[in-house]
């Protein structure tokens, strides 16, 4: 059994998958538009032919899905979830965190902690609450 997130970017998907693919090196498996359903009681609400109906993609080891939501464009809304991503080297998670903080908030700076070398919080600029951190040895 699995866990994954599903993140609705309420008409702004194909802009976030593209920010993933810059900022951590996401690697999209699966994109279906509204236009590509085979059923033909699936089309979307008018308007969204070309949004996507259902997206996979790779954050190194995790797959996320994502879409655009069922017609409701704007800004998302991410509600007590929060993505973490550990790195390998404090290199990587400084690179990773400034990355994702590009045109987001920063909630925590990235700092030593009892736990980890590097930690930080933000949400990037799609309102996606992140942890950042590099793994412990």
């Amino acid at each position: 059994m699995q866990v994954q997130a599903y993140l609705n970017f309420a008409g702004r998907c194909e802009e976030a998958l593209e920010f993933y693919k810059k900022a951590a090196g996401a690697e999209v498996t699966t994109l279906m538009r509204w236009s590509d359903s085979p059923d033909p009681e699936m089309k979307g609400p008018p308007g969204y032919e070309k949004k996507i109906m259902h997206a996979a993609f790779k954050v190194g080891e995790s797959t996320l899905m994502a879409d655009d939501g069922m017609g409701q464009p704007g800004k998302a809304e991410f509600k007590g979830v929060t993505l973490a991503l550990s790195a390998a080297t404090d290199a990587e998670t400084q690179r990773l965190f400034e990355a994702l903080a590009s045109g987001g908030s920063v909630q925590m700076p990235l700092t030593k902690t009892f736990w980890t070398s590097s930690f930080g919080m933000l949400s990037d600029k799609f309102g996606v609450p992140w942890m950042v951190m590099t793994a412990s040895a």
